[in-house]
């Protein structure tokens, strides 16, 4: 009796050591949206997921090539992705059931609100283009279907006096394939919204026999924020920013913000917004953009929706005066 009773404690203790070890090993997997491979999203996007899953005890974070920000929003809406990367204006319609969104809110909050979108506006000289009103008549790139940076070239094009699907023959297409058609003369210009630079246009400036262009287009910002609010501010572009580009560009800035469902895990958006603040500097060193990250950009306006309670914890936690 006394060995049966030995041989039943043995089991269990094994029993109750496996049991710990699979509590342990469980991960709260998360997705992060974030865009194309051309961009800046993907890579900070892969950042932040590496930060997460290293200091983040029991999470393991994962960054997924998307079509950009309403594709993000959309994941969010129907529970297929925990993070999102999103430029201001999509997470305004996502919320408000505005636009692409017609049908169907999503009920997301900001995170953080992380680094300012910048338009590009690109063209190479031959193209006979040095305006935006030179698209006329032309094939111009608008950025692909679900994404930020076709929302917002539309809302330019418009600004600007055309009509963009009656005075332009528009390629719905991703950077990386804006940008070889650029090359390949099967388009006349491209738009782009994201961090500056952007590696694909850093590789369309280097290409031998191409000559990039920046065009101006920051008069638009007040049309755009008069008919859609104020989510568009004017800005320049600095000479240099590419290769061959020498001069300033007047364009228009939107903020970037991080997304998550509402009914996100409190505790957890806590330590997701504690970690991507404090550990910023490694974010930094895969793209400088993530330099723009500051608790003082944060209740100034920037994200147009809530934000969610576990990041608001943080803000008062670090002195913010949260409403």
């Amino acid at each position: 009796m006394k060995r049966l009773i030995a041989a039943l404690a043995a089991t269990v203790a094994v029993f109750g050591l496996a049991t710990t070890a699979a509590a342990q090993d469980k991960k709260t997997r998360i997705s992060i949206g974030t865009g194309g491979t051309a961009g800046v999203y993907y890579p900070l996007g892969g950042g932040l997921a590496a930060v997460l899953s290293k200091y983040v005890p029991g999470v393991e974070a994962t960054a997924e090539v998307t079509g950009g920000s309403v594709a993000n929003l959309q994941l969010i809406g129907g529970g297929k992705s925990e993070i999102g990367f999103s430029m201001a204006d999509v997470a305004w319609d996502a919320y408000n059931g505005l636009g692409k969104f017609k049908d169907k809110k999503v009920d997301a909050r900001a995170l953080a609100v992380f680094y300012p979108n910048r338009m590009q506006v690109v063209t190479v000289e031959g193209t006979g283009i040095d305006k935006v009103t030179d698209f006329k008549g032309h094939r111009i790139a608008t950025g692909s279907p679900g994404s930020g940076t076709e929302v917002m070239t539309l809302r330019m094009i418009e600004a600007f006096g055309l009509d963009p699907d009656k005075d332009m023959k528009r390629e719905r297409l991703s950077l990386a394939e804006s940008v070889n058609a650029l090359k390949d003369g099967k388009v006349d210009a491209l738009t782009w919204v994201g961090g500056v630079p952007t590696p694909g246009l850093t590789d369309l400036a280097a290409t031998p026999g191409k000559k990039i262009k920046l065009l101006d287009h920051g008069d638009a910002a007040e049309a755009m924020r008069k008919k859609y609010g104020p989510l568009y501010v004017k800005n320049k572009i600095l000479a240099n920013a590419y290769p061959g580009e020498t001069r300033d560009t007047s364009n228009i800035d939107v903020w970037n913000i991080l997304v998550v469902p509402a009914s996100a895990d409190e505790n957890l958006v806590y330590q997701v917004t504690k970690t991507l603040f404090e550990k910023k500097d490694e974010l930094v060193r895969v793209h400088k953009d993530a330099a723009f990250l500051d608790l003082n950009n944060q209740l100034t306006g920037g994200a147009p929706i809530p934000f969610h309670p576990g990041a608001l914890r943080y803000f008062k936690e670090r002195g913010l005066k949260v409403q």
